[in-house]
């Protein structure tokens, strides 16, 4: 079930200020260089990406689970020449195939179990073109995640009020995080909470190696520099076929 900053009208209104372009965007932005591609974004959110995508002339295709983020995201300048889908990855049907498959903003983290993991990597393996790429990134298990995350607290301003956004990391070991995010509004406070997991780069190759896919590359930054466990923070896959 999508946590309550993704299903909740007042949070949802919020993610564009709170999460918005960055470096990471400008990074799968660059993986369409090159002339038009057909694009699929699983966990599309409110459509940052797969707006500007069709911006530059792209065949897009957005999917995610949440009803609320899609009414944002088909509100985006571009919105209406893009295909929305409201599903979860892992369920995700068409007869289209894509040169480009991304699933951002740590989305793979919110695939809970084997399954999902595997289901969803089907998905995009089935629905890839001939010659085509998968994109995802994942943050590394290595890193304090916990010590940079707890009692974390931002401010975001959204129709002239000011909202604080505080977040407590209620458990983190063994490859999970369980953490709420608390948003205080000046007549109401609402908890989302939240579970990722965190799975090493041998468990992710493991996975593609099961699904018949192989990584092409993996990078441990957005300037697409080599992963380096000690260090990175991400861990940014790009993925073809196997055969």
């Amino acid at each position: 079930m999508p946590d309550l900053h993704y299903e909740h009208p007042r949070l949802a209104a919020l993610y564009d200020l709170a999460c918005g372009w960055s470096e990471d965007r400008d990074f799968y932005l660059s993986l369409a260089d090159g002339g038009p591609k057909s694009i699929l974004d699983l966990g599309c959110g409110t459509g940052l990406i797969c707006d500007a995508y069709a911006a530059g002339g792209h065949d897009v295709t957005g999917a995610d689970p949440s009803a609320r983020m899609l009414e944002i995201a088909r509100r985006k300048p571009n919105g209406c020449g893009i295909e929305w889908v409201e599903c979860y990855s892992q369920d995700f049907r068409s007869e289209k195939r894509f040169d480009l498959i991304i699933m951002t903003g740590h989305a793979f983290q919110v695939l809970l179990d084997e399954n999902a993991i595997l289901a969803t990597l089907a998905v995009m393996r089935e629905h890839l073109a001939d010659g085509g790429r998968i994109v995802f990134e994942t943050r590394n298990p290595a890193i304090d995640w916990k010590a940079r995350w707890d009692g974390g607290v931002f401010e975001v301003i959204h129709d002239g009020l000011v909202v604080r956004k505080t977040r407590d990391v209620v458990s983190y070991g063994e490859g999970r995080a369980h953490f709420e995010t608390r948003y205080h509004f000046p007549e109401e406070t609402l908890v989302s909470k939240s579970e990722l997991l965190f799975l090493s780069r041998n468990d992710i190759e493991r996975h593609l190696q099961a699904s018949g896919l192989r990584a092409d590359a993996v990078y441990g930054d957005w300037d697409r520099q080599p992963f380096d466990e000690r260090n990175a923070e991400e861990m940014i896959f790009v993925v073809r076929r196997a055969s």
